[in-house]
């Protein structure tokens, strides 16, 4: 429970500023689609965390990592509080998604704790804590912005990091290191797993595709809803964030299929979701309704999928599971920080229907890309099954 919350309020971070982007353009002096480039730093940020702090999983000791990159984290959120400036807050934002990555410390240490058989259950348990706090963060934002500004959201989420840190200082059990030798090859390490492993790439483009999706839906939701002829403030913008519950739900299921050795189909099946959601999406333009549930959807896809392709990579190499994670989820938030620039610029050029083209594509993409792998990279069978050397691998 405490790495579930753990990893629901870390992530959180990167979440806050999103239905506030209209609110802080007007504190700030700026346009709304250049105060959207904060979500594009926070993606930069928090792939360079992936990059340069996750592998230390691996490498250092877990508990030791989580309290300093907590701490880094309520530093940078402290910064964003204070901005004088958009710049200011890119900065800090950008370097709070550094530290956020600390959830993706937390993630692959569940599972070390998991036994074979109970992985994807501990996974999606996990995992439906870091979805629970990407759905509170945009609700408590808005609220809060609406009552006590933007700059009081940043300063509750420096308190929390602290409050997690000592936390996790006392509670987290100290695991020896997976692997010994110098950071430079423990990083150089990260492309070698993803050279020798296909089932890694196909997975880490199924991640970065839905990553895609969910980033073009929430860098240009608010920009929908606070123009006409919705109009509305920050903290109802914020509440359209509780459609996703539908993701955290599909966190269960999608652990519970990874473990009956169904992974592949049940993949097809949220991947069409995706496309599903943006089909409602692109049709529910003037309807609060209709876009409800296209978010539902979209969310439900994007989640399941993500979980399923944490859960097969999780077992294909346990050793390396930090490594691991680094790869898919850099994978995810270099696509996610493309994505929002070009939802920005779609926004400005084309509107809502072209914000739903952009992403559609995305999900179209990924189908077919399930479609044409499934019978060689993608089998269904367990994840035990799936140990190197293996017959499937």
């Amino acid at each position: 429970m405490l790495l579930a919350v753990a990893t629901g309020a870390s992530v959180a971070n990167l979440y806050y500023a999103q239905p506030l982007l209209h609110q802080i353009a007007g504190s700030l002096r700026t346009s709304p689609s250049t105060a959207a480039l904060l979500v594009t730093a926070s993606q930069i940020g928090y792939a360079a965390g992936l990059v340069l702090l996750v592998p230390l999983g691996d490498l250092w000791d877990r508990r030791r990592l989580v309290a300093r990159m907590l701490l880094g984290c309520a530093a940078a959120m402290a910064l964003g509080a204070a901005a004088p400036s958009l710049w200011v807050l890119a900065a800090a934002v950008g370097l709070a998604g550094i530290t956020s990555t600390v959830a993706q410390v937390l993630v692959p240490f569940a599972s070390v704790l998991a036994s074979e058989e109970q992985r994807g259950r501990v996974v999606g348990q996990v995992m439906s804590g870091l979805l629970s706090g990407i759905l509170v963060a945009r609700t408590f934002s808005g609220v809060v912005a609406q009552v006590a500004g933007w700059r009081a959201v940043f300063a509750f989420g420096a308190v929390a990091m602290v409050a997690l840190a000592l936390a996790l200082w006392h509670a987290m059990p100290q695991v020896g290191a997976s692997e010994r030798g110098s950071y430079p090859r423990l990083l150089a390490s990260v492309g070698r797993l993803v050279r020798e492993e296909p089932l890694l790439r196909v997975r880490m483009v199924f991640g970065g595709l839905g990553m895609a999706s969910f980033t073009i839906l929430w860098t240009t939701l608010a920009l929908l809803l606070s123009g006409p002829p919705f109009r509305l403030g920050a903290a109802a913008i914020g509440l359209f964030a509780l459609a996703g519950v539908a993701g955290a739900l599909a966190a269960q299921a999608a652990g519970r299929a990874a473990d009956q050795g169904r992974a592949s189909g049940a993949t097809g099946l949220f991947l069409a979701a995706v496309a599903l959601g943006w089909v409602l999406l692109a049709i529910g333009a003037g309807s609060v309704v209709v876009l409800v549930a296209g978010i539902a959807v979209l969310d439900l896809g994007i989640q399941g999928q993500h979980i399923l392709n944490q859960t097969v990579i999780f077992a294909r190499r346990p050793e390396a599971r930090s490594r691991l994670t680094t790869a898919y989820m850099t994978g995810n938030f270099l696509c996610g920080a493309i994505a929002s620039a070009l939802a920005a610029f779609v926004w400005d050029g084309g509107g809502w229907g072209a914000v739903c083209l952009l992403g559609g594509g995305c999900s179209v993409v990924a189908l077919v890309v399930w479609a044409a792998g499934r019978a060689r990279l993608l089998p269904d069978v367990p994840p035990g099954e799936l140990a190197p050397g293996s017959d499937h691998a």
